[in-house]
């Protein structure tokens, strides 16, 4: 098999080497991008795990782009309706300067991740699925806490996962105090799960004894999810959406996903603009992030909604719109110009893990910000909303692109500021990511525009009358946006963001 050079972003050392071992193996970027997300998963407690839902977004080398869903549904096929409304806890939390979520088995959302990583891996990938596990399962018997998963669990290790022996087993030291980033730790379970998952394949986490525990762990515990749930679960491939941007084409997620539909107006309002300044940033976040909150935020069809964002503002320019934290991303390209851009998300996590796996589970049902409509209010079988937004591009001159962050509703914002920089300004992708960030927040007392320190972007809410709130330094707020890039002589680059311990490298 021929060896391809890779360019990898990634969110630390273990799942970084992940996907460059799989490229010196014979991989692709399909297969590096996977091999880096499962190591992630497998060493960031709290952030991501194996229990959540993803998008993998492919653009191959001669093919068209298309994008995984692998996101989280709402359960209950074949159980108790009876059970809605029931289940859940709520923690409140300083994280993020105030945050209350709901944790419990009634809080959990049937999980994608698995299922989606093996249609990507049949689909695209080179290398057999065990040699695409196996650096996960090595990587969960020893690995060091991220900075970022350590300032998060220092929130939340003693109240969303202390009612679980297990899981705050997993996110805090033998005698039970927090761990430090850096500190090595093990999820020895998790490992042996991985193992099994390695020869099993993904069936294991859907019909198999994964799932079989985890539907039992429900049933026992006012949980929503059934055997049913697990078994008819489907990922679904998609076309992605593509826009022009400058002399790019931008693939991105589709409807139902929101992140994608909100980056690809976004994206589109910056690119009619052409040489956009601070306040044209300012001012078209203010428009399509208002447009979200009172469309689709509160959707009972987010398709057709997207659908009909995409092709509104297509026609009319923005004036048609007027009147978790807890993600993880990969970019992957190869020199044979494949890109791949997976963004995982697992929520806030449920404070618990299904007994006797070591893994994780989502708390998606009790994220007030996906469930506008009201917790457990939506069909059995429904995609939950969803800002993840993985991304990949070509421009004509033959550069190949993948990018993506983590940060919840500052997902489409912090790429949309990256790639209008990068496609539009002509800047050089490590600059583009280092530059300046911005954020138009909705408050119950009006528009805030959250913002790293720059005088242009400070003057621009000056000129607009809005309020302003300038955090002191480049804060992971903002994303920690990763990219992989095949330039146009075939040299491959990678670069990550230092708000968020970007690990980055081609081999």
């Amino acid at each position: 098999m021929t060896r391809l050079t890779i360019a990898v972003a990634a969110t630390g050392a273990q799942a970084l080497e992940a996907g460059l071992l799989v490229g010196r193996n014979g991989g692709n970027a399909v297969d590096a991008a996977l091999a880096a997300a499962l190591v992630a998963m497998a060493t960031e407690p709290g952030m991501v795990s194996l229990g959540g839902g993803c998008y993998v977004a492919v653009w191959p080398a001669g093919g068209d782009p298309e994008v995984i869903d692998g996101n989280v549904e709402m359960p209950g096929r074949e159980g108790d309706p009876g059970r809605r409304g029931h289940g859940l806890r709520r923690v409140v939390t300083s994280y993020g300067g105030g945050l209350t979520m709901y944790a419990g088995h009634g809080s959990v959302a049937t999980p994608g991740i698995v299922p989606a990583f093996g249609m990507a891996h049949t689909r695209f990938a080179r290398l057999p699925w065990a040699d695409l596990v196996a650096p996960a399962a090595g990587a969960a018997r020893r690995y060091p806490i991220g900075a970022a998963a350590a300032r998060y669990l220092a929130y939340t290790a003693d109240s969303l996962f202390a009612t679980d022996a297990e899981a705050h087993a997993l996110v805090t030291r033998p005698d039970g105090s927090l761990l430090g980033p850096g500190e090595l730790t093990s999820n020895p379970q998790l490992a042996a799960v991985l193992d099994q998952l390695a020869v099993e394949g993904p069936e294991l986490f859907t019909t198999g004894a994964v799932g079989q525990a985890l539907a039992s762990e429900m049933a026992a515990r006012d949980g929503l999810i059934t055997g049913s749930d697990l078994a008819r679960y489907r990922p679904v491939s998609r076309p992605a959406h593509v826009s022009k941007v400058g002399h790019w084409r931008i693939g991105m997620n589709p409807p139902p996903a929101v992140g994608g539909p909100m980056l690809a107006v976004m994206l589109g309002e910056l690119a009619r603009i052409g040489d956009w300044a601070w306040r044209d940033a300012i001012e078209i976040q203010r428009a399509v992030l208002s447009h979200r909150l009172t469309t689709h935020d509160l959707s009972r069809d987010l398709e057709a909604d997207g659908v009909r964002l995409l092709d509104s503002v297509g026609r009319y320019g923005l004036s048609a719109l007027r009147g978790s934290s807890s993600t993880a991303h990969i970019s992957a390209v190869d020199a044979d110009g494949n890109a791949c851009a997976v963004t995982m998300s697992s929520g806030y996590c449920a404070g618990f893990c299904i007994p006797g796996t070591g893994v994780l589970l989502n708390n998606a049902l009790g994220e007030v910000e996906l469930n506008r409509l009201g917790l457990h209010a939506t069909p059995p079988g429904t995609r939950l909303a969803s800002n993840m937004a993985p991304t990949v591009g070509r421009s004509d001159d033959g550069q190949v692109m993948a990018i993506g962050s983590p940060g919840a509703d500052r997902i489409t914002t912090a790429l949309m500021l990256v790639l209008g920089q990068s496609c539009l300004h002509g800047k050089e992708l490590a600059e583009a990511i280092a530059n300046p960030r911005l954020h138009v927040r909705h408050t119950d007392h009006g528009l805030v525009v959250e913002h790293e320190p720059d005088p242009g972007i400070a003057a621009a809410i000056s000129e607009l009358g809005l309020d302003g709130h300038e955090y002191g330094e480049p804060h992971m707020y903002f994303g920690g946006v990763g990219a992989a890039l095949r330039h146009q002589d075939g040299t491959l680059q990678a670069a990550g963001d230092t708000r968020r311990e970007a690990h980055v490298g081609v081999a």
